[in-house]
């Protein structure tokens, strides 16, 4: 058993909101158990006897008391413990939290190689600032009784250090993702860290390797793609208008096409392709834009026609289903598209459920199927919810990472994983994390799998939903979601997902808000443009990362 004491600015908290928690073991891989507030203390029943973190939504504050003031805040953020063993004697929540970011710090700072970073550089002075405050709140845990009370043998003041060390731990692990993505974006768009990548790899291998082909070398995470990863958007089909291909055109390296389910059959046996007709031939014939398609099989509610819930008890019809809608789309589509998703979240196993076999074998008859009929295309196969907190409670789900690898090792070749990004949706799994944990996942997800990697979905709302329940309270990035705030999110977070040498591009999420706000398939208020056509300020944060880039490109060319 685990169990943490938590505390308020009064004193011992009375109440707290367990929110996105989730127990987790080795590797990161969710573990089953009850995770609950009861008697003053958050307590945490586990299944397995090894140790454990716990990953919950946690409001760290601007932080005004005596000697712990911190001015700024990270925001409603879900964060994450280190591994702690079973104790009969209660951990201080906030100090763990920031015994884990402080670690992640120091990870990433050798991961990134820049420990070379001067100690007198903005970012190690904030951290140093974060570590000497962690020191005191160590040293203040058993300090007597003050006007705050105390709880579980911890006092109020040593809460109030470790929350402003967590504070402070947050924004310099930020700061430190955002110094490294400057880096590497201006490495990538000028492909400087692919050509040293081709040394690298013809040094160790005494020759050169294929032109323009992913290469892997020791001192990088995952691939290394050649050229500046790619910017898009997704387009749904009904939304077709000059204005959206007027802010489209010249502003985006590609379109993708979502090809949901329940938009191309409507009714079984009757297909609707007019409005993803006109999308992709004026993409390809008029604003000659590459074309992403898909998913197209993707399970989730919001995707999938009614009539085809007939067959979900019945997997041996479902997959002649699933097998004919494939070669459907494929064969319509294969002049026109240049890469597919072809399934999403089948790992998630939610709304239709899968054996493990079942899971498997639909993913190779996706992949399979466009390798026959579109051989030169390219295949990537979609990851959503890539933290996998859904494991902790469906045992019949797999791990998102764990799901990957088996794929591999069954022999199913696809080119490209592509992981779902969102967060600010009151949806499972899409709950909002800083942008230092982000980049951490993706390097993870890279260095197992050894793939080029697609962000293929990422977003975050301009302002929150109107209606949600608390327990599905999604957070927010330092302050609630606005359009500032929307684009200032989508710049820091775009230009992460950029300078990964492994990403072969992102791709936001909708391009128009829908109207009504739930209608959307994806996230409310998620576009870059409003309901009424104008764009957000986040459209010109997408489109400005993309600008940078070729500028920085073009700027390396005319130099040599």
């Amino acid at each position: 058993m685990l169990r943490f004491v938590v505390f308020d600015q009064d004193g011992p908290a009375s109440d707290f909101a367990i929110r996105h928690a989730h127990l987790f073991g080795t590797d990161d891989v969710p573990i089953q158990g009850e995770v609950r507030f009861e008697g003053g203390l958050i307590v945490c029943d586990k299944t397995a006897k090894e140790a454990a973190g716990l990953s919950l939504q946690f409001e760290p504050g601007a932080i005004t008391a005596d000697d712990a003031t911190v001015e700024f805040a990270p925001g409603l953020l879900t964060l994450r413990t280190c591994l702690l063993p079973s104790s009969e004697e209660p951990y201080l929540l906030a100090l763990e939290l920031a015994r884990h970011r402080i670690m992640l710090f120091l990870n990433k700072l050798e991961d990134w190689q820049l420990v070379d970073l001067p100690t007198d550089h903005p970012v190690l002075v904030l951290f140093e600032r974060a570590r000497a405050t962690f020191t005191r709140a160590l040293v203040a845990q058993r300090e007597p009784n003050d006007e705050h009370g105390n709880r579980g043998g911890y006092a109020w003041h040593a809460d109030q250090l470790s929350r402003a060390s967590l504070t402070l731990a947050i924004e310099a692990s930020e700061q430190l993702a955002k110094l490294y993505a400057e880096r590497m974006v201006e490495q990538r768009a000028t492909n400087a860290i692919y050509r040293k990548a081709v040394e690298i790899y013809t040094a160790a291998a005494s020759e050169a390797p294929p032109a323009d082909v992913p290469i892997i070398v020791p001192s990088t995470p995952g691939v290394v793609m050649p050229g500046r990863p790619q910017v898009g958007v997704s387009v749904g089909p009904q939304q077709f208008d000059e204005n959206l291909q007027r802010v489209l055109s010249g502003s985006m390296d590609f379109i993708t096409m979502p090809m949901r389910w329940r938009d191309m059959e409507p009714k079984e046996g009757s297909y609707s392709f007019g409005p993803t007709d006109r999308w992709i031939e004026w993409a390809v014939r008029k604003a000659k834009l590459p074309v992403t398609a898909g998913p197209v099989i993707d399970f989730r509610r919001s995707c999938i026609p009614e009539w085809i819930y007939i067959w979900e008890n019945d997997y041996e019809t479902l997959r002649d289903v699933v097998y004919e809608h494939m070669k459907h789309i494929v064969t319509r589509y294969r002049r026109t598209v240049k890469r597919w998703t072809v399934a999403s979240g089948l790992h998630v196993n939610t709304n239709f459920t899968f054996s493990f076999d079942q899971m498997m074998d639909l993913t190779r008859v996706c992949v399979l199927m466009v390798r026959k009929l579109h051989p030169s295309a390219r295949v990537q196969l979609e990851i959503t919810q890539p933290w996998g907190e859904y494991y902790s409670y469906n045992r019949r789900s797999r791990p998102p990472m764990l799901y990957a690898e088996m794929v591999s090792q069954a022999g199913i070749s696809v080119d490209s994983y592509a992981l779902r990004l969102q967060c600010g949706s009151p949806s499972e799994g899409l709950s909002t994390r800083d942008l230092a944990s982000v980049s951490d996942l993706l390097d993870r997800y890279a260095q197992r799998l050894e793939k080029p990697i697609s962000v293929t979905c990422v977003g975050a709302p301009s302002k929150a939903s109107a209606a949600q329940a608390d327990a599905l309270e999604p957070g927010y990035w330092r302050s609630p979601w606005s359009e500032p705030q929307q684009a200032d999110w989508a710049k820091a977070f775009l230009e992460i997902c950029a300078g990964k040498p492994y990403v072969h591009g992102v791709c936001w999420q909708d391009v128009i808000d829908h109207d009504p706000p739930e209608s959307s398939p994806e996230m409310p208020f998620g576009g870059l443009l409003g309901a009424d056509g104008m764009p957000k300020p986040v459209a010109g944060a997408v489109a400005g990362l993309r600008k940078q880039m070729r500028e920085m490109a073009a700027s390396a060319k005319s130099a040599v």
